[in-house]
């Protein structure tokens, strides 16, 4: 290491706010930085030359110093407070472990689902309620042609509005800019993840999923529950408007640079006119085939939103009346092999 190389390791390791623990071959704490002492209410000169078991009293982070291999695991820490860390091993046999406190962050996640699910407890009981006193109406005597399709409608749109109240407060929260998570993600497993919960919805329209995914998939970095969320969103498309007996392809690569996954499905296809409306916010399109099912027209938002903030890009390449392909690009977080 050159000495501009030393100089700026040791500014890192000296200002940054993780959490940051070097060990020997001999898994002798060698050196850490003052974040991580910080962390646990110990100074470096009580943890230097020590055993990780001797100085830290998180399970995980022991754990974590002892291993072997690239590894990440949730820490907790001092006074309820929590982190993830992140180790690997060293040339010569010694290992690094990097502390990232996310407590703020998780306490942010719990206030956005605390308000998703007021917004849907103190909308979802009025609009329950539209939709059982049209029921009523519609038991309480002979209705014309006009008035049971004006029923019908306010019954629909009460069920539309329930549908997009949590999704919406989701989309919202994100669009904001606040913090997602940012550990290594496995396209490969956020896929068969996602296809998994949908193998009922696809065996009830006898449709079949085919998974090609390139061996080994280096990791990319983010959020995984809502990058999983959009390949859900995704596929999910493809099932609910393409025709039953069908095959829905979804495919992931990467070229060095980039993971691409792909969902591609033989439906209906988009009208060229839309194609660049399609992940706008309530989107749907005016063919009828399309206008019954049901549908917020949040799913596609949501998935350009969410590849966006991890840096990546989505399009669809479509020909109408004959299917879609959805792709996106997510940046490859390089030096690590899927265990």
């Amino acid at each position: 290491m050159t000495k501009e190389q030393d100089a700026i390791f040791s500014f890192i390791f000296r200002t940054t706010a993780d959490g940051i623990v070097i060990l020997d071959a001999d898994r002798t704490i060698q050196r850490i930085n003052p974040a991580m002492a910080a962390m646990f209410r110990l100074t470096p000169d009580e943890c230097v030359g020590k055993k990780p078991s001797q100085v830290f009293k998180s399970h995980g982070l022991v754990n974590l110093l002892m291993g072997h291999g690239e590894r990440h695991g949730e820490i907790r820490l001092p006074k309820q407070r929590v982190a993830v860390g992140f180790g690997d091993d060293l040339p010569g046999g010694g290992r690094i472990v990097l502390v990232h406190d996310v407590t703020e962050q998780q306490m942010l996640e719990s206030r956005r689902e605390a308000l998703g699910k007021a917004i849907a407890h103190d909308l979802r009981n009025p609009v329950a309620a539209i939709e059982g006193f049209a029921e009523l109406v519609r038991m309480s005597g002979q209705l014309n042609d006009a008035q049971q399709r004006f029923l019908t409608r306010i019954t629909e749109t009460a069920s539309k509005l329930g549908n997009i109240l949590r999704p919406l407060v989701d989309l919202a929260w994100i669009e904001a800019g606040m913090p997602m998570q940012h550990q290594p993600c496995y396209i490969s497993r956020l896929i068969r993840e996602a296809v998994s919960e949908l193998a009922d919805m696809a065996q009830e329209k006898e449709i079949t999923i085919a998974i090609s995914v390139q061996e080994p998939m280096p990791p990319v970095m983010g959020d995984p529950d809502r990058l999983r969320r959009v390949i859900y969103n995704l596929i999910h498309n493809a099932i609910t408007y393409s025709p039953s007996g069908i095959t829905v392809a979804v495919h992931a690569w990467e070229d060095g640079q980039q993971v691409y996954c792909s969902v591609a499905d033989p439906g209906p296809g988009i009208r060229p006119d839309e194609a660049p409306m399609v992940f706008d916010r309530m989107f749907r399109s005016k063919d009828e085939n399309v206008r019954k099912k049901r549908g917020a027209g949040l799913g596609l938002t949501f998935a350009r939103t969410v590849i966006q903030r991890h840096g990546g890009d989505i399009w669809v390449e479509s020909e109408y009346g004959e299917g879609s392909t959805f792709t996106f690009t997510l940046p490859l977080a390089k030096g690590a092999e899927e265990d």
